[in-house]
């Protein structure tokens, strides 16, 4: 076994690795970037080496400066984790190279599978299912339409060399091949350096299978049962879970095996995950390998009751699998939610920002450690536009998958979060809606159920108005001055308090009267009596007209964020003095909603354009965001080029709507 191993990466999936090396007695070397000075995974390892700046090419992606970290702490091998070099064969060569081990395939496994074509054509000799397509060299946009024409629509363009949902696009229409082609093409340069494309008949309905696989140096490989990732935005993955709903056994050891020999075609070492799409019949299409540990490793942990990462740090190391396939086994169920900085409401747009509170459901705790959080943040941690938003993945374990969702629910229902936008409330809402709960899967489960998703915002509870008002209201520390007592006592008679919050875009005016006994909120005539308040750090235990109402508040400026009964409430109070005379109006402004860079002008200044037209395209954290017309009307003025960089809530034109 090594004693020292160097972790080529990042957040969770750094402190995932070392988490495991530190129970095994392994030292640990982090590298970090500019942006990842003071970062987790730096801290919990046992020592680290700075690799550059913030962009990850300047950083993380710089194979001969990791190479060189390594030499220098005299690391004996390097685990990759999983994105940035982790699937790519040049580094695995250096490494080699370098006398280093590189914790993963051989660099000839990862350049057998490294093309999703040449995977494809190497598939189909290994009989393993393909899916019908295009997976050819040529790339002349003619030549592809007329493969699609042939196909029939819809269908599927996919970056050969792609991963993570990058480089994606479904096409229902012959007319539209050719933007989707341009779309398609320039996230995949920009992704993986590489616009090559596969087309491949788009299934309707489907879901996404993937089975984790497992081969050591001396011909032993198997198969660690299945995950169902069908519930996707953007083509990324949301909820992942392990076994997969409705598996007959039959099927299982037909995808397991078909799996085994896709690993064992390229001659594979390590641990890999073979992706497949599955039709609700049950027939099954192989997709893609992923050479490399992945994002959902956890849920196969949790039923199988394995480390994976000790696997690959044994196998690396030379010796021979744990365990055979007679001796593997599923135990429960298992669900895994992935922890975002993102805003599902406005397209899953990723957000960034200081975590200025971040409470995680630890606390939340069950036999056998069934709740389990992987993070790489902390509070005070700021989510950049230069890597990944995922803040936390949260892995809940029970005895069959009705107890799973339980857990889940509960510890959803603990994760609060101040600062960046995230998924939290969608996850909830995800986890109890009828399609996911009773195991309806398919890939477009989230946008066939949007609605259902996404209701109108609700009616804030005058618990939680409470809440914000005690936050508000009561001072900070207690005062023996009595002039400074928070009763409202006026020598005169009594006071009442005007109070105006906003929430969800709805204004809701309030009125606070001190009396002898507590505090009357009344909100459009109907009132309630507050006593009994205690305030604890962020927590605030109060009655409200006799009952017990417990939360956590959190003031970040003039907005209080209320956790109460699993719900996340934001109120921005309108402070009658602070903003006295102030007035707000965009006036015909179009702003970025991060930062980005714009890739493409679709109109000149001085179009005419209707409501909804695509107006230019912006990319951010590898992804495309087209912005919009907001209504009929002329783009007065272009204020950036293609090419440009530009920093949130940026002006990118000048937009005048059509009067009337």
């Amino acid at each position: 076994m090594f004693n020292k191993i160097l972790i080529a990466n990042r957040g969770e999936i750094a402190c995932r690795v070392a988490a495991t090396a530190r129970r095994l007695g392994i030292r640990t070397v982090a590298v970090y970037s500019d942006a990842d000075a003071n970062a987790k995974h730096v801290a919990l390892c046992d020592e680290s080496v700075h690799i550059g700046a913030a962009p990850a090419k300047e950083s993380y992606l710089l194979a001969e400066r990791i190479i060189a970290a390594a030499r220098q702490t005299g690391a004996q091998a390097i685990h990759p984790g999983y994105g940035f070099l982790s699937e790519n064969e040049d580094f695995a060569a250096a490494c080699a190279s370098a006398g280093l081990v590189f914790i993963g395939p051989p660099a000839s496994a990862i350049r057998a599978m490294g093309s999703k074509s040449a995977a494809k054509a190497l598939m189909e000799t290994a009989d393993v299912p393909l899916v019908p397509g295009y997976h050819g060299a040529a790339q002349d946009s003619a030549f592809l339409r007329a493969q699609a024409d042939m196909i029939g629509y819809p269908v599927l363009l996919k970056a050969s060399a792609g991963g993570g949902g990058k480089g994606m696009r479904i096409v229902e229409r012959s007319e539209d091949f050719d933007v989707a082609l341009a779309s398609c093409k320039r996230e995949a340069i920009s992704s993986f350096g590489d616009d090559r494309v596969l087309v491949e008949k788009y299934l309707e309905r489907p879901r996404h299978i993937e089975i984790q696989v497992f081969a050591d140096m001396h011909g032993h490989c198997v198969y660690l049962f299945e995950r169902d990732c069908s519930v996707q935005r953007r083509h990324q993955k949301v909820l992942e879970e392990a076994p997969a709903p409705g598996m007959t056994e039959a099927r299982r050891r037909a995808m397991g095996e078909a799996a085994v020999n896709a690993a064992q075609a390229v001659g594979y070492v390590g641990a890999g995950t073979v992706e497949f799409i599955a039709n609700q019949d049950g027939s099954f299409y192989f997709m893609e390998m992923n050479t490399r540990l992945q994002v959902e490793h956890p849920v196969t942990e949790m039923i199988t009751g394995t480390d994976l990462v000790e696997w690959q740090l044994r196998v690396a190391a030379g010796e021979p699998l744990p365990l055979l396939q007679d001796e593997l086994r599923i135990t429960g169920h298992a669900i895994e939610a992935r922890i975002y900085a993102e805003n599902p409401e406005k397209g899953f747009l990723p957000s960034i920002g200081v975590l200025q509170h971040l409470q995680m459901p630890e606390a939340v705790q069950f036999t056998n450690g069934d709740v389990r959080i992987d993070a790489g943040v902390r509070e005070g941690d700021a989510i950049s536009p230069y890597y990944d938003p995922m803040i936390a993945k949260l892995i809940v374990h029970g005895r069959d998958r009705a107890q799973a969702l339980a857990r889940m629910a509960q510890a959803l229902a603990a994760f609060e979060v101040v600062g960046p936008a995230t998924n939290v409330a969608f996850l909830g809402r995800l986890i109890a809606s009828e399609p996911f709960s009773t195991a309806d899967l398919d890939t477009g489960l989230i946008e066939r159920h949007h609605a259902a998703l996404f209701p109108p915002a609700g009616e804030p509870s005058m618990a939680a108005l409470a809440l914000a008002v005690a936050r508000l209201a009561m001072p900070k520390a207690v005062s023996n001055d009595p002039w400074a007592a928070p009763n409202g006592w006026r020598l005169a008679g009594g006071y009442v308090r005007k109070l105006g919050f906003a929430c969800d875009g709805a204004d809701i005016d309030l009125d606070l009267a001190y009396r002898r006994d507590g505090w009357q909120l009344q909100r459009a005539g109907a009132p309630a009596l507050m006593t009994a308040v205690q305030i604890d750090g962020r927590q605030i235990t109060l009655a409200l007209d006799g009952a017990r109402v417990q939360g956590c508040v959190v003031r970040a400026g003039d907005s209080f964020h209320v956790f109460h009964a699993g719900r996340h409430w934001v109120f921005d109070w309108s402070d009658p003095i602070a903003h006295a005379g102030e007035q707000e109006s965009e006036g015909g402004r179009l702003t970025a909603p991060m930062p980005g860079k714009i890739v493409q002008l679709l109109v000149d200044a001085g179009a005419a354009v209707e409501k909804g037209a695509p107006l230019l395209i912006m990319e951010a954290m590898k992804m495309e965001h087209t912005i919009s017309a907001p209504a009929k009307g002329r783009v007065a003025e272009l204020l950036y080029a293609v090419g440009d960089q530009v920093a949130e809530g940026a002006q990118l034109l000048s937009f005048t709507p059509e009067e009337g």
